[in-house]
């Protein structure tokens, strides 16, 4: 499993070189950005990450007021790194609870180090996500992160599945729509899909396509909030946005 992250930084330099670091874990996924405390606070309430990086270079106190606000409305805090070009914040960060305290600029060896004590510390247990598919005597289980997208045909619904296989249900799309993982979005009302495959979003058209690039799937009015969710979701954790 994935751990989410979200960074508060006012420089887009530090902003920029702590990501290119972060790059190279794959289990790392970004999760909103901020560039003050207030921006922070409403997007990690909005998006719940597991880690906060935040830059206390400027306003730190603002930061710490911040976590306090946290308590307020979490039941538990994300973990949190400081960092700054000096010392100054680092017996406010101890006291704050933050997991670690860098100072700038940003070293390789100092992220790799809290990276590997964060996964130990606090590790992330894959789960094995399936969904069973009963009819009569046979019982046949999907792997989720395996299924693009689920197609209501009357009242059975088909899975189509990454190595281009359909599987049939003799159920409503309804049936499977609270039972699936976080990730599978309803944008029809005859589809729901896996958002992590989703490499295209056309409003002009109202299409969502897939990324193997054949697959365009429709999406209503009814369920636009749903899309625009994901394209805020996708587009978050995209490295950059060009015109």
């Amino acid at each position: 499993m994935d751990y989410t992250y979200t960074v508060i930084d006012t420089s887009a330099t530090s902003k920029l070189q702590l990501q290119l670091y972060l790059q190279e874990y794959e289990d790392l996924v970004c999760a909103g950005e901020a560039t003050s405390a207030t921006e922070g606070l409403n997007v990690i309430l909005k998006f719940s990450p597991d880690v906060v990086f935040v830059n206390l270079a400027q306003d730190g106190l603002e930061y710490f007021q911040m976590v306090t606000e946290l308590n307020q409305y979490m039941p538990t805090l994300p973990i949190i790194i400081g960092y700054a070009d000096t010392k100054k914040y680092a017996y406010n960060a101890i006291k704050s609870g933050f997991f670690d305290y860098w100072i700038l600029p940003h070293n390789e060896f100092d992220v790799r180090k809290t990276i590997m004590r964060l996964r130990k510390v606090h590790p992330k247990h894959h789960i094995p996500s399936t969904i069973c598919l009963k009819s009569y005597n046979d019982y046949r289980y999907l792997d989720t992160k395996d299924i693009l997208y689920l197609k209501s045909d009357n009242n059975a619904t088909d899975f189509f599945m990454r190595d281009g296989s359909v599987v049939s249900a003799f159920k409503t799309l309804k049936s499977f729509e609270d039972k699936l993982p976080q990730g599978f979005i309803r944008i029809h009302q005859s589809y729901i899909l896996n958002g992590n495959y989703v490499s295209r979003i056309n409003y002009g058209k109202s299409l969502c396509t897939l990324k193997n690039g054949q697959e365009e799937l429709p999406f209503s009015k009814t369920y636009k909030e749903q899309v625009d969710g994901l394209k805020d979701f996708l587009s978050k954790t995209a490295v950059g946005e060009l015109n």
